[in-house]
């Protein structure tokens, strides 16, 4: 989806050019991977720098917090107070609630949403340069998955204008497929036009166990030739550059993190609403980002 908007984070406006997490099914190509959880690996081991680190021990003074409409045809609107720390954990809760609103930060025109829920972005950006110290960038979270029919969590990071300065999607995930999650990477030369190069640059990630019981780490390694993503630890998949793809055109490209839920949309295409959780919660330990 390619939409060029103003957003309302609290009382502050920001020009979010827009995003587009895929609305592909999970029929893609599928990497198996069986295997038991493991304990949180450590990147930090005297190469990486850490230069991003989010506890959520008292605030949410690093995120703006998304308050409005919603885009992939989904059914949420983002409301502040769905976005909770609680316990040292941030809590992120979509809920069936009948609510109105602007269709979305670039349409005001009155829409009926059947939930509310939450989502965040950095106020920094990230990604790796030419420049010494940061030729490489590893993006971290350790997240709960939220459970039911309609839940669509994403883990990922973009930058505006949307699509000429990327998306990475980390982790998206259907809440009633509780053993998959899915990666995705968009670019565009134009803003607000069809993508380009667009092919090897979804993957969907089978990983035999059901990743909504526990707490895993989701993560990116991105350098100037590929994009590596990992699952606590063991990598899944790499994105290399070729000429078929636009990874080492997201060199240099810095972006904010994203962390969301959403409900329903295109990511659930054919499924009546009806049929959807109630509610479900999205759970997030910590994020990290670390550089060399």
């Amino acid at each position: 989806m390619k939409i060029s908007s103003i957003i309302k984070f609290g009382v502050v406006y920001f020009l979010i050019g827009a995003f587009a997490c895929s609305n592909s099914n999970f029929t893609d190509e599928i990497v198996k991977i069986e295997r038991e959880t493991e304990e949180p690996t450590n990147p930090n081991n005297g190469e990486w720098n850490l230069i991003f680190e989010e506890e959520f021990d008292s605030n949410l003074s690093k995120w703006n917090v998304w308050e409005g409409g919603a885009f992939n045809n989904e059914i949420q609107i983002y409301k502040a107070a769905q976005s909770k720390i609680e316990s040292g954990i941030l809590t992120i809760e979509a809920k069936r609630e009948a609510t109105n609103g602007a269709t979305s930060p670039s349409d005001n025109t009155p829409k009926d949403f059947e939930y509310i829920s939450g989502r965040l972005e950095t106020k920094d950006q990230f990604g790796p340069s030419d420049e010494e110290g940061e030729k490489e960038y590893r993006l971290i979270a350790r997240i709960k998955l939220p459970k039911g029919n309609g839940m669509w969590p994403a883990f990922w990071s973009y930058a505006n204008p949307w699509p000429t300065q990327g998306e990475i999607d980390i982790l998206e995930a259907r809440g009633n497929q509780e053993t998959k999650f899915q990666s995705n990477i968009f670019y565009g030369t134009e803003v607000n036009k069809p993508l380009t190069k667009n092919e090897d640059t979804e993957k969907v990630h089978e990983m035999g166990v059901d990743i909504t019981e526990n707490f895993h780490e989701y993560e990116l390694i991105w350098k100037a030739e590929s994009l590596e993503i990992l699952f606590d630890g063991q990598s899944l998949h790499t994105y290399a550059a070729d000429s078929k793809n636009y990874v080492a055109e997201l060199f240099g490209k810095k972006q904010q993190i994203v962390l969301n839920l959403a409900v329903g949309g295109d990511f659930f295409q054919g499924v009546d609403s009806a049929d959807f959780a109630d509610n479900s919660t999205m759970q997030v330990d910590w994020v990290r980002v670390y550089k060399r």
